[in-house]
């Protein structure tokens, strides 16, 4: 498959985030390249985890009120761990962590967020400046 096709099929497994709720979706141990991430346009927020990862499961009440209160936005959440080169290409320790993009380059992070509000604040840099 060549990049292009392999971008449009990670557009197909990518939605919006459209309830405030727990997100049921598991981690996808598909993961984009790093030059398509760097390609996306728009808002995009990369949530790097593991199913089994008790910390990651605990946070998804506060990371789907956060990214519910500021949808639209394209919501990833990509399987980490040994051997995942996208999570190496961000340099990826702890989990979850979730990198918050505009067009391609990250403008904020949040490493084990504690709540909502921690989540929310790093998504306001996600708008335009004056916005």
């Amino acid at each position: 498959m060549h990049a292009g096709a392999a971008f449009a099929e990670w557009g197909r497994l990518s939605r919006p985030v459209i309830a405030a709720m727990s997100s049921p979706t598991s981690y996808s141990s598909r993961a984009p390249a790093r030059a398509e991430v760097d390609a996306m346009a728009g808002t995009t927020v990369l949530e790097f985890g593991a199913d089994w990862c008790g910390i990651c499961q605990s946070a998804q009440r506060a990371i789907g009120d956060a990214l519910a209160a500021h949808a639209p936005l394209r919501h990833l959440k990509v399987e980490d761990g040994k051997g995942r080169p996208l999570g190496r290409s961000f340099g990826i320790k702890l989990w979850p962590t979730l990198v918050m993009l505009r067009d391609g380059r990250e403008v904020a992070r949040v490493v084990r967020p504690g709540s909502a509000r921690e989540i929310a604040d790093a998504l306001a840099r996600l708008d335009p400046p004056g916005a």
